[in-house]
């Protein structure tokens, strides 16, 4: 099922997407859910075509949780090896946009690239996840683009202005609760030109590796976000681009960057 949260007439709420197609296309439907997703939920069967809402971030997280180098095409094009254990930073909840959200260009850099990654979305407080019960704690998954102000990372060497700048996380269109997301296609194109291409099951840890990871050292929540890393191909990002995420299975993140007002 396709989880979308929304606003129509000044009010938010969540949906689930059905019909064929893409945002942009057309065809598409939301059946409000009543509630919040994370529990059980029923739909209402009132149902507004998805033109007509704006979509919003699919998940409010109280933190987003991203993993670094965890492809080794993408730690050995910026000159790193991979780390022996998996490399967590933080990205704060003002970093968060959704789908057709502007990404702003930050004053701080010259250098603003885009990181095409899976994003888990956490469905239940957890802590010390086991392997074997990582699924149970998985709401889904959705596109994510690790926005990154890449002088700024190489100059202050802690992450947390270079990764954490606001608009610096785009997320969604919408959260996919039904998916294997082992072997996925995973792509970023910037104003229709391939720029990255790669497969999920080219990560280094999977995502049972970095839940555990993670949970060993903090309580996740739900709508909590994990970010798995990019494949090869970053690049740079300016003022009037367009770039769009894909993934197989989940479907297309888009966003344009314009000037910080």
């Amino acid at each position: 099922m396709r989880i979308a949260r929304f606003s129509i007439d000044g009010n938010v709420a969540f949906g689930a997407v059905e019909g064929e197609g893409t945002v942009e296309s057309g065809g598409l439907v939301l059946d409000i859910i009543k509630g919040i997703p994370y529990t059980d939920f029923e739909l209402s069967g009132t149902k507004v075509p998805l033109s007509k809402v704006r979509l919003l971030p699919p998940v409010l997280p109280n933190k987003v949780v991203a993993i670094a180098r965890n492809y080794a095409e993408h730690a050995s094009e910026l000159g790193n090896e991979v780390p022996e254990v998996p490399v967590a930073f933080f990205k704060p909840t003002t970093s968060v946009i959704g789908s057709g959200d502007a990404i702003e260009y930050p004053s701080f850099s010259n250098q603003l690239h885009h990181e095409a990654e899976l994003a888990v979305v956490i469905g239940r407080m957890c802590r010390e996840v086991p392997r074997e019960r990582v699924k149970d704690v998985v709401f889904g998954y959705t596109c994510a683009n690790d926005v990154t102000a890449r002088d700024a990372q190489q100059r202050e060497k802690q992450w947390a202005r270079a990764k954490g700048f606001d608009t610096s996380c785009p997320l969604g269109p919408w959260v996919e609760t039904d998916l294997d997301p082992s072997d996925l296609a995973i792509q970023a194109t910037v104003n229709g030109e391939q720029r990255q291409l790669g497969r999920t099951s080219d990560m280094i840890r999977s995502i049972e590796d970095l839940v555990v990871h993670i949970t060993e050292a903090m309580t996740l929540l739900p709508g909590d976000v994990i970010l798995t890393g990019t494949p090869a191909g970053v690049g740079p990002l300016n003022v009037g681009d367009e770039v769009a995420v894909t993934i197989e299975g989940i479907g297309t993140l888009t966003n344009k960057v314009i000037k910080r007002g």
